[in-house]
């Protein structure tokens, strides 16, 4: 949809908007004078929202993009959307003395128009379709045809020779992209040697319909946050590389999203449209049951995406980041296959998540706790560790991965609630050892590894008696603790839960 062409939507539904309520206030019994005074300013709160919304699910153009019955239930899906939003901030706010009859008249009576004007808007549209109309994606795909005996191999024979980068190669990078995305190219392959296969798609069959293990790198010109399925489309790209292939991709990450927002609208109007945006895009994909109703809404496009996430998914799908640069407001990448994906078929989003740790003998127990990492954050512990030092206490410094949320969770403690089902079920005990992912329990010596898998894990560590500062340190805070436990099982556990305590409250011991 052109800007101009949204504009008179917008225009033309705040116009409904005002003929519908002018009109059931009519029918409502009563003079409407007094009706038009008190609703003036929450009708423009109303109107708003309600415009707010409709331009981020993309409701002005469900006439063109779908089929005419699933535009009306798009449209009605929306308006039901917004209705549930408005009573409830009406219910935050204490304002349920307005009339039901005006708020309700009012949203069934624009839904009819609305949905008038898009049965007429979907005839005219489809009226007049081009020749282009049969495209089913807005990609492409372009793949360097000459055939190499060893695709791994950036070293041919002498009478070998290769011209400098074709210049279609050059042009169609630049006009997908920019000149400044040529030059991260250029700098981390050798766009001369045609081992590689460059594409612009966000769809998998353009990567499915490409030869298995053939390619020693894949480059995707098209951000992440337009494909419907990114593991999916990861793990076909794995799939398509030799060992050691190198994966080019990009993608536009939550806080360059918001920075994009703030500067693109005014002030005021700029924070209201990313409250909404957030709320649609960020905290219906998190729950089952608004999950459905988001990827009905968005199709999976333009979908919000951390920098956590984006990494996290890489790794999950059996890359490792090399390397990664912030080019005008988006994130690209430079990802080695070093192994098959994980093909994790039941990723968390939700706020209850459960990590897998190293219990007692060494087995693997699913421990709960409320979210205050990114998803797919749990596959970065490596990354983080190779890129940032451990702080005090053992955790990682200047970690990304944990959201602003998380941060206050950590902080009280309150992310460690859901642990009293471990507890309950019998895999960890009050006084104890934390639980430790694989990865942070392969730092530990092997000595200090097999005494842990010894005895349950706990949820009060030695951490908080002896406020250890480095990893070392830790390690022999609780090599002391699993020595004395050994002897005096019951009375260690009694000294190390007052003592803890008292660090808590008094000395202001803080999570580790």
């Amino acid at each position: 949809m052109k800007i101009r062409s949204i504009f008179i939507t917008i225009l033309f539904d705040i116009l409904a908007l005002i003929a519908s309520a002018l009109f059931i206030l009519w029918l409502k019994p009563g003079q409407a004078e007094p009706y038009i005074s008190n609703y003036l300013i929450p009708f423009i709160w109303f109107t708003s929202i309600w415009i707010i919304i409709s331009f981020i699910s993309r409701k002005y153009s469900a006439s063109e993009r779908l089929k005419l019955s699933r535009a009306v239930f798009y449209i009605i899906l929306i308006n039901l959307l917004i209705t549930g939003l408005v009573v409830i901030i009406m219910f935050i706010l204490r304002s349920l003395y307005f009339s039901r009859f005006v708020l309700f008249g009012t949203i069934i009576l624009v839904t009819l128009i609305e949905c008038f004007f898009a049965f007429c808007d979907y005839f005219i549209y489809n009226a007049n379709k081009g020749e282009d109309s049969s495209k089913v994606f807005e990609a492409y795909q372009r793949v360097v045809g000459r055939e190499i005996t060893d695709p791994k191999s950036e070293v041919f024979p002498p009478e070998i020779t290769f011209d400098p980068v074709p210049e279609n190669i050059k042009e169609t990078i630049i006009e997908e992209s920019n000149e400044e995305v040529f030059q991260f190219l250029s700098e981390n392959i050798d766009l001369n040697i045609p081992n590689y296969s460059l594409l612009s798609t966000a769809t998998q069959f353009n990567v499915d319909k490409l030869p298995e293990k053939t390619y020693l790198k894949i480059v995707n010109l098209k951000r992440i946050n337009d494909i419907r399925y990114i593991n999916k489309f990861f793990e076909s790209v794995n799939r398509k590389l030799i060992d050691g292939g190198f994966f080019i991709g990009c993608g536009e990450t939550k806080d360059q999203r918001k920075k994009r927002i703030l500067k693109k609208y005014p002030i005021v109007l700029n924070r209201i449209y990313y409250f909404f945006d957030f709320i649609v895009k960020r905290v219906f994909p998190k729950f089952n049951i608004t999950k459905q109703i988001y990827f009905f809404l968005t199709r999976g496009e333009n979908r919000v995406v951390s920098k956590a996430e984006t990494l996290g998914r890489l790794y999950s799908c059996g890359f490792r980041i090399i390397n990664e640069k912030n080019i005008r407001g988006q994130l690209y990448f430079v990802a080695r296959k070093n192994r098959k994906p994980f093909y994790d078929m039941e990723p968390t989003y939700g706020p209850l998540v459960k990590l897998n740790r190293v219990g007692k003998n060494g087995k693997i127990i699913h421990v709960y706790k409320l979210r205050t990492m990114h998803p797919y954050a749990e596959y970065l512990q490596e990354y983080i560790y190779d890129k940032s030092a451990l702080q005090e206490g053992g955790k990682f410094k200047d970690d990304f991965r944990i959201t602003t949320l998380g941060k206050f969770f950590r902080k009280f403690w309150i992310d460690e609630l859901p642990m009293l089902i471990n507890f309950i079920r019998g895999e960890m005990k009050i006084i104890g050892v934390r639980p430790l992912s694989k990865h942070y329990f392969s730092l530990y010596s092997t000595e200090l590894q097999e005494k842990r898998t010894k005895s349950k894990p706990g949820l009060i560590p030695p951490f908080y008696v002896d406020m250890p500062k480095t990893l070392d340190e830790i390690q022999a805070s609780e090599m002391k603790y699993l020595i004395a436990q050994e002897k005096h099982p019951f009375l260690t556990d009694w000294k190390y839960f007052w003592k803890a305590v008292w660090n808590i409250l008094f000395r202001r011991a803080r999570s580790a």
